[in-house]
């Protein structure tokens, strides 16, 4: 781990994401075993960088008769070096994918509050609205005039029910 990660682990403040992220129940508990994981992980990573890195390999030739085998791994020892990788690319593939993420989840929230918006209009529009019994037929011409307009039409064709009335409510010219 990088000192700035490793310096930016440290100045967590746990007690400050509960709150202010308003964390409750189940999500909470969980923050606070990651928080123990993470302090049981630091104090075991501090005990074993305090530990001797070298083996005595003159203990295990006292110990052992094999001495050859030793030999050989005490060379292999000796002669192992790390590799080393570049993860750059990688950070910086995690970068855009975060910021991709960002920019979709930002992009998600402004349709949500603008279909909230909506949503809270309609029922604002529907706990205002007046009652069906209420409603007069020059009110429902007047919110949909498109009804007059084709109303209109339909008497000068001579067409005096609308297509399908017979069949829903029956003829009522028999009365």
């Amino acid at each position: 781990m990088s000192a700035s990660a490793r310096s930016a682990a440290l100045k967590i403040e746990w007690a400050k994401i509960t709150s202010t992220l308003g964390l409750k129940g189940q999500t909470a508990a969980q923050l606070q075993a990651f928080k123990k994981r993470n302090e049981d992980a630091r104090r075991k990573v501090a005990v074993l960088q305090d530990t001797p890195q070298e083996i005595d390999f003159a203990h295990y030739r006292s110990i052992l008769k094999n001495q050859s085998v030793i030999d050989e791994i005490e060379a292999a020892y000796k002669s192992f070096k790390p590799k080393t990788y570049d993860v750059s690319k990688t950070l910086a593939a995690i970068s855009n994918f975060e910021a991709v993420a960002v920019k979709n989840a930002e992009t998600t929230k402004s349709k949500v509050d603008a279909e909230l918006a909506d949503l809270n209009m309609t029922l604002k529009n529907i706990s205002e609205a007046r009652s069906f019994d209420d409603l007069t037929v020059d009110d429902v011409a007047k919110a949909r005039p498109d009804i007059d307009i084709r109303t209109e039409q339909m008497v000068t064709k001579g067409r005096w029910m609308p297509p399908g009335y017979k069949e829903k409510f029956g003829d009522l010219s028999l009365l």
